[in-house]
């Protein structure tokens, strides 16, 4: 402490001097209407240590309160920010909520030109194996269900239940390799099975003589006695004609969407 004093103690001297002076002619100034000639120089001389000292004051005044608007102001972005995840997070789920509405609808609309009592329910799981095209869906025997179910959506046709339990049902899509479905071109009324390739289907026993165009719709054609007649199958994507043989090859885009599949309607056919 002592030698922060030694080593300072002009300035320090310095400055007690001005300020004595600066009270001096303070007590002065309000004895006197005329300012002598000496306190003229004192001001003169202690003005620019005056100024620095108010300028000091004004400064660290200024960064006292920029300091306690910064404080301010990272709290309510705090608060800003955190308001701002919590109207996502609800907007998400709002829309989430509204596209099921939609798809729920569309089920619905479906459901009233179904001549067949139908039961709705939810795919929760899906084969990750590339052996098999099935998803299994939360509605099982307790509801009513057995094998050999047609499974749809508004679209148009999923599969048939393969495997019931109490609970759960395994549902085989259409675009399984083992999966085989009675269907017509409507346009042309050609008839023939279509099969599953995995992503797409094909149609096979399409005569060659029948005309057959990409873009014909495909529909069920009510045999087989699995799914009932008229249900959208796919498009037809492409055909080719070889130069022998009794039948053309064509090939079907499915008309559902299966890695959308999210809410089903099985049809409930009665048992024969």
């Amino acid at each position: 402490m002592f030698d922060l004093l030694k080593r300072y103690r002009t300035a320090l001297l310095a400055c007690c001097l001005a300020f004595a002076a600066l009270l001096l002619y303070s007590a002065q100034l309000r004895n006197r209407q005329e300012t002598a000639l000496f306190y003229k120089v004192i001001l003169q001389i202690t003005a620019p240590l005056q100024n620095l000292i108010d300028s000091s004051v004004e400064s660290l005044a200024n960064g006292w309160e920029h300091y306690l608007w910064l404080v301010d102001t990272e709290a309510e972005n705090r608060q800003l920010l955190e308001a701002n995840s919590r109207l996502k997070a609800e907007l998400a789920r709002l829309e989430e909520v509204r596209l099921a509405n939609q798809r729920l609808r569309k089920l619905l609309d479906f459901k009233e030109k179904v001549a067949l009592p139908v039961l709705p329910a939810q795919v929760v799981a899906e084969d990750a194996s590339s052996w098999f095209r099935t998803v299994v869906i939360d509605k099982g025997s307790k509801d009513g269900l057995r094998e050999g179910l047609p499974v749809v959506v508004a679209e148009g046709v999923v599969g048939r239940t393969l495997q019931v339990s109490p609970y759960q049902s395994r549902v085989l899509l259409i675009t399984d390799a083992s999966s085989a479905v009675a269907v017509l071109v409507q346009s042309s009324r050609s008839r023939g099975i279509c099969r599953g390739e995995g992503e797409q289907l094909t149609l096979d026993y399409a005569l060659r003589r029948e005309e057959i165009n990409p873009g014909d719709q495909v529909v069920t054609s009510g045999t087989g006695g699995i799914f009932p007649k008229g249900l959208p199958v796919g498009r037809v994507s492409a055909n080719y004609q070889a130069s022998y043989g009794l039948f053309q090859t064509v090939k079907v885009e499915p008309a559902v969407d299966f890695s959308r599949l999210e809410e089903v309607l099985v049809l409930l056919r009665e048992e024969r």
